[in-house]
């Protein structure tokens, strides 16, 4: 297990650890489409504290075995039994209740433990199995000539 960061938070925090996940989860592998849904899937969660939780919680992220998981803690009272449920769906007009559907769909999964003692929110996301890291060294250029022979014998 790898811990990638690990700190409570409030409102005034929420863009920029925004922007640290999603920095952290580029630099383990995932791009494109799967980065943008664990991204917004993990600012659900924290923007749900923010609004619903009394406004600070605590937000965890790491690697193991391939996937990366965030937590996102909080000491509220609760979130009541039918957002939890992962077959509701909201009703195109409310005004509440999207951010838990939400999650439920863009992570490959989301665990919810709730109760009168506050939420922890755990998501889950695969990582591709040869991660693309901005670290690997560009590849060296080399000069390769073609002789005057017919068949092109090379030379490096």
């Amino acid at each position: 297990m790898r811990t990638l960061m690990a700190q409570p938070f409030t409102l005034h925090d929420v863009t920029r650890l925004r922007r640290a996940v999603a920095e952290l989860a580029r630099s383990c592998g995932l791009s494109g489409p799967r980065l943008h849904d664990f991204v917004l899937a993990v600012h659900e969660s924290v923007v749900n504290v923010v609004e619903h939780a009394g406004g600070h919680g605590y937000f965890k992220l790491w690697t193991v075995n391939g996937v990366i998981r965030s937590e996102t803690t909080d000491r509220g009272s609760g979130i009541p039994g039918g957002y939890v449920d992962a077959d509701l769906k909201p009703v195109d007009l409310a005004q509440e209740g999207r951010g838990i559907y939400l999650i439920r769909r863009l992570c490959d999964m989301a665990d919810f433990d709730t109760g009168p003692g506050g939420t922890t929110v755990l998501l889950t996301m695969r990582l591709p199995r040869t991660p693309h890291r901005a670290t690997h060294r560009p590849m060296k250029r080399i000069r390769v000539t073609a002789g005057h022979h017919p068949f092109g014998r090379f030379t490096a």
